[in-house]
């Protein structure tokens, strides 16, 4: 049985101990996290800037590298002012609703191939059931507030949790399939030749898709939209207990890019194997998580919100269509005991007609000019036709 290998643990006896273990590995974790965290607010504010052409943080600190702590201070001094007709139990329990699953999540995570804090058998879906947990503290959040907005936005995280988790576990579920296990130690020791997503792109493209919405993140947060619901589900919320729910949101980015990174792209273990010892594979781990928060800056800076309507049609409609497709095909390449680049070739097709048809509906058709009879369109009501 693989053991917990924590950052720090005051004696031998107490690693002996499988349930301190695991705590004291999540405490450590969860401080590493917290000051990641803190500098996570400088880099997406200085990458998107870029992306805009802009400085982005520049006054505090060379280059800005002190404006997380100062963000921190006004956030911790700052009064937190709860509404006087707000049920106090659900707007003050939200915040354990939503927090503590995010970093429990973290407990089942290989970083290395022996640092982690608690092996399990099924870690793989001990993630997705403790990860799909957070929708009850946005309930609570947006019933508690008594406010509006707040319910409405509470509504649509809900509604949006709930919908894109099916697509993202069926996606899991079709490279458990090809697997084996639900293990993700053994799934990332499964890709020591080639990564899975070159197997399953169209699982990939699924689970990228569907960590977005999961995530509240542009084009996918009309939860917390602007322009419509004021900011959402957290709109009575301030100081440091606003600060929980935004570091909430980032240690999910986190946890999903290193899923991400171990289910699709190797972990540690592509392309060099578990020989390159813990450090190398610590970086290596780092830099195929870093890809996919780049690439949710990019999407951020780069889609309008989606409509409520088009965001749920793109999952009941679109995703979760495909995501069984997948099961389906790869069902009949395991029963049939069909060669491997029958995988790529089925679920390579069907990530070619997933993007087909996204361009088919989303492209800009050009305008067609407008036929003049007399003073009057050709397309207005009550028009003669030529």
């Amino acid at each position: 049985m693989m053991r917990a290998v924590i950052l720090a643990a005051p004696s031998v006896d107490a690693l002996d101990n499988p349930a301190l273990s695991a705590l004291l590995g999540l405490i450590v974790i969860t401080l590493i996290m917290t000051l990641g965290v803190m500098f996570a607010t400088w880099y997406e504010r200085k990458a998107v800037a870029r992306m805009q052409q802009r400085l982005g943080p520049m006054r505090v600190g060379p280059w800005g590298l002190l404006q997380p702590i100062a963000d921190t201070l006004k956030l911790v001094s700052k009064e937190g002012v709860r509404p006087a007709s707000a049920d106090r139990i659900a707007w003050d329990l939200s915040l354990a609703a939503i927090f503590v699953p995010a970093f429990l999540v973290l407990v089942a995570i290989p970083f290395t191939a022996d640092w982690f804090v608690s092996p399990m058998d099924l870690s793989l879906l001990y993630i997705l059931a403790v990860g799909g947990l957070s929708f009850i503290g946005f309930l609570l959040a947006g019933w508690g507030s008594d406010n509006k907005y707040a319910l409405l936005g509470g509504m649509r995280a809900a509604a949006q949790l709930i919908s894109y988790e099916i697509p993202m576990i069926l996606s899991m579920l079709a490279v458990v399939m090809v697997v084996g296990s639900a293990d993700v130690y053994r799934i990332i020791l499964y890709q020591d030749v080639v990564p899975l997503i070159v197997w399953q792109p169209l699982a990939f493209i699924i689970f990228l898709t569907a960590t977005i919405a999961e995530l509240e993140r542009q084009p996918f947060d009309i939860p917390t939209g602007e322009s419509e619901v004021a900011g959402g589900v957290f709109i009575e919320y301030s100081g440091i207990r606003w600060s929980l729910f935004q570091l909430t949101g980032y240690v999910n980015m986190y946890a999903y890019s290193l899923l991400g990174a171990f289910v699709f792209l190797g972990g540690w273990e592509w392309p060099f194997g578990t020989d390159i010892g813990w450090g190398y594979q610590l970086l290596l781990t780092m830099v195929k998580m870093a890809l996919f928060i780049v690439f949710f800056l990019w999407v951020r800076t780069s889609f309008p919100r989606l409509r409520v309507d088009q965001l749920m049609s793109y999952a009941w409609k679109v995703l979760l269509p495909f995501a069984l497709a997948q099961i389906f095909l790869n069902g009949l390449v395991l029963v049939y005991d069909l060669p491997d680049v029958v995988l790529l070739a089925t679920s390579g097709g069907g990530a070619l007609a997933l993007c087909w048809l996204v361009y088919s509906v989303v492209r800009v058709k050009p305008r067609q000019p407008l036929r003049m009879v007399g003073n009057v369109p050709a397309t207005a009501p009550g028009s003669v036709s030529g």
